[in-house]
């Protein structure tokens, strides 16, 4: 019996990889110039939008697991981009804020994820901007 073999651009999940692949390759470089990675990137942009977070929170959001994450983080830290402060409501939670220096470098790279967006979101009108927002939104709230 004879197997048809199926193309891999008809798999959604390899879609998705690949169009994830372009994206980060792409940041991945313009963020090097930098002197930083796309996650570190994640990290500092989580930290500046939120108050505090804690470990567990900020792994979910950064879309890492804990133990990279924790290794990251203490780098940020020995860099002075991040501290890490006792939670006054559960003394055995830590939670993560960005520091000055933290903030000012956030802000000089902020510019360049922002110009990668908006080269991204050229290729598409508005509605199908808002489509592709809708149905990555649905799919990462489903598939997690």
């Amino acid at each position: 019996m004879d197997q048809v073999s199926t193309p891999m651009e008809s798999y959604i999940s390899y879609m998705l990889a690949a169009a994830h692949r372009a994206v980060h390759q792409t940041l991945a470089a313009r963020l090097k110039d930098q002197g930083m990675q796309v996650e570190t990137w994640r990290i500092l942009e989580a930290l500046d939008s939120e108050r505090q977070l804690t470990m567990g929170e900020l792994a979910r959001t950064v879309l890492m697991n804990p133990p990279t994450l924790t290794k990251m983080v203490d780098r940020m830290v020995s860099q002075g981009l991040v501290h890490r402060q006792i939670a006054a409501s559960d003394q055995r939670k830590v939670n993560l804020l960005l520091t000055d220096l933290g903030r000012k470098r956030m802000t000089e790279i902020r510019e360049l994820v922002r110009l990668q967006d908006r080269e991204i979101l050229a290729q598409f009108d508005p509605q199908q901007v808002e489509v592709l927002n809708r149905v990555l939104r649905d799919l990462s709230d489903t598939a997690g």
